[in-house]
């Protein structure tokens, strides 16, 4: 049963998703003055703060499992929520209608420096990340990740996997930053539905 205390931490989430969404969508003028109150209330009573995503493939394992997995992710209107050390999905760099999962190894301002003293050591810039993949038995032509793509763009995230069912009896919370899971966790708690999950479940 869900406590009173995690409830409200819920429903604080998600009034900021709203607001921010909402804000989003009104600057872009796909929503008057008007429609503003209205379109945040819509937003708390009938949107979820999350949605499920299934990823295949190696490049994640042993985090997501070799032949797949049905992800929870949380959905993120403000990129820089994500932090580093969270699995993120994001936009496909070699084809925008894609989504990849991969971990964020850096954000704007750290110092990338390569294990081959060929190349030059560089600092990401504003609104740029890294992002790699799990498995490090894979080489990175084979990881498909920013050691082959480079740096991506944060606005390209558009949200953090929380939860993840590799099969209906081996399943989880997802292993992302401290401060994520702190937050993440009413979210998890309210709309995890682990049965839902395994009836997506594509493997």
């Amino acid at each position: 049963m869900v406590s009173l205390w995690t409830w409200l931490r819920y429903i604080t989430h998600k009034f900021d998703y709203s607001v921010s969404l909402i804000w989003a969508r009104h600057n872009s003028g796909q929503i008057s003055d008007r429609g503003v109150g209205n379109a945040i209330l819509k937003i708390i009573f009938q949107e979820r703060l999350t949605y499920l995503h299934w990823n295949k493939g190696q490049e994640m394992g042993p985090t997501i499992g070799d032949q797949g997995g049905t992800l929870l992710v949380r959905k993120l209107v403000d990129p820089l929520a994500a932090f580093v050390g969270d699995v993120v999905v994001l936009k496909d760099p070699k084809n925008s209608e894609s989504y990849l999962v991969r971990r964020l190894a850096a954000s704007e301002g750290h110092e990338m420096v390569s294990n081959d003293g060929k190349d030059e050591p560089f600092v990401l810039e504003k609104d740029q990340c890294w992002v790699l993949a799990d498995n490090e038995k894979l080489k990175p032509t084979e990881a498909n990740d920013s050691r082959i793509f480079g740096p991506v763009p944060m606005s390209d995230i558009v949200g953090r996997v929380i939860y993840c069912l590799r099969t209906p009896v081996d399943h989880g919370p997802v292993q992302n930053s401290h401060f994520s899971m702190r937050v993440d966790s009413p979210v998890l708690e309210v709309e995890l539905d682990v049965e839902e999950m395994a009836k997506n479940h594509k493997a």
